[in-house]
């Protein structure tokens, strides 16, 4: 609803500063990463507050190559912003403005183009998809993405780009009765559910239930290994069926800090097939280092069109592991790296990841914490085979904690 509003802040300050700006109108996230070198742009600005309330607007950086800026360079904006000591364009040298519509579609235009990307299957397959896009542009690209595809029965749910989220945007199942509803009711196939930045894809089976958003990345790496070698990379609190999946069609595995900049760093270092994170979120290098609901959804098309499953029968095909998610309450002068250097001590015995907080790698279950920039918590990830043992490993590591603290 402020989008048009920080839209023309952003483009005319940029214009102020002797820069020539490109707009390309209502779009994804992906989508700018895309045209940010197809335009041989120096760097790409998004305007969107991805999930958060509607009072809330963000502008998200990116750089020639159309991938987000770094930490290191974030923190040196930043410095620079609050020096405040900026030189404006002279009269004669205001930057340009450039209106460019049709992204989306070259979007589109470039997914179904990747030879992984099998659309002839797709469209005999018959697919009926729903798609919950929550108002975002994801109703402007997910749709026309199906068609694209051959998909010629679509059930849109909450299409309309309009900003005005009817349910928490956030792709997690307790937000997404309406879609596992709709898709019940009208005998779909599977529904498709993607976030305001159209970076992250969820999907519905044809009973309703949830495939689990770490299961998405899962299942679109089983399909490309099937067909190529390679390696895979996700961060350290997703889920270790990927791994499962990598090893099983002999390929490895590694995992990166938390974070889209880290995976994509440890991507392009292992030269990875594909990666991502366990939020629903794939990266594709063919296409481009960002996540991508469109070549999720493409790729995943493809894998469920030529295994002949239900999408319910291929989930049934992967690893089982629960995830659980706690946090352990810490004063304000505990020295967290501390506390974390102690805990890995006492479990020296197990494999350990201290690249982000402290992950540790049991048998049957790992447990990741981190500890929290902005309040004095840890963040405990565990994942087990069943939610019970998940649910017993973070509160095992939080008694220990305990009593270190005294």
């Amino acid at each position: 609803m402020s989008g048009f509003m920080v839209n023309q802040l952003v483009c005319g300050s940029l214009q102020a500063m002797g820069v020539n700006v490109i707009d390309i109108g209502l779009s994804t996230t992906p989508t700018v990463e895309i045209a940010v070198p197809a335009l041989q742009a120096d760097g790409g600005i998004i305007l969107t507050a991805s999930h958060n309330p509607a009072q809330w607007n963000a502008l998200k950086l990116l750089n020639s190559k159309g991938e987000f800026i770094s930490g290191a360079e974030g923190e040196w904006l930043l410095e620079k912003a609050d020096r405040e000591d900026f030189d404006f364009a002279s009269i004669d040298q205001i930057g340009t403005y450039e209106k460019q519509e049709g992204w989306i579609d070259k979007h589109i235009e470039m997914v179904c183009a990747l030879p992984m990307v099998d659309r002839e299957a797709i469209s005999k397959a018959g697919f009926r998809v729903a798609v919950d896009a929550v108002n975002s542009t994801g109703g402007l690209a997910i749709p026309a993405l199906l068609k694209a595809l051959g998909v010629e029965v679509v059930y849109p749910l909450y299409c309309e780009p309009n900003g005005r989220f009817p349910h928490n945007p956030e792709p997690l199942a307790e937000h997404l009765a309406e879609i596992s509803a709709l898709v019940r009711k009208e005998k779909a196939s599977l529904g498709f559910v993607v976030d305001p930045d159209v970076d992250r894809l969820a999907i519905v089976d044809e009973n309703g239930q949830m495939f689990g958003e770490e299961y998405t990345l899962v299942a679109v790496a089983d399909y490309l290994l099937q067909h190529q070698s390679g390696s895979t990379v996700s961060n350290l609190s997703s889920s270790r069926a990927l791994r499962d999946v990598a090893q099983k069609h002999g390929g490895s595995y590694a995992a990166s800090a938390v974070g889209e900049v880290n995976v994509v760093e440890l991507m392009k270092a292992t030269h990875a097939l594909i990666g991502g994170e366990g939020n629903g979120g794939v990266i594709y290098p063919e296409l481009h280092y960002g996540r991508d609901a469109l070549v999720g959804v493409a790729l995943f098309l493809t894998h469920l069109a030529k295994t002949g499953m239900s999408c319910a029968e291929l989930r049934a095909t992967y690893p089982v592991y629960h995830m659980s998610k706690n946090k352990l309450q810490l004063d304000a002068s505990t020295n967290v790296d501390a506390l974390l250097k102690r805990l890995a001590s006492h479990y020296a015995d197990e494999e350990l990841s201290t690249i982000d907080g402290l992950k540790i790698d049991f048998e049957h279950g790992w447990v990741h914490l981190r500890k929290s920039n902005t309040e004095p918590i840890i963040r405990i990830y565990s994942e087990a085979e069943t939610a019970e043992q998940a649910d017993a490993l973070a509160q095992r590591m939080i008694d220990v904690a305990q009593q270190m603290m005294g």
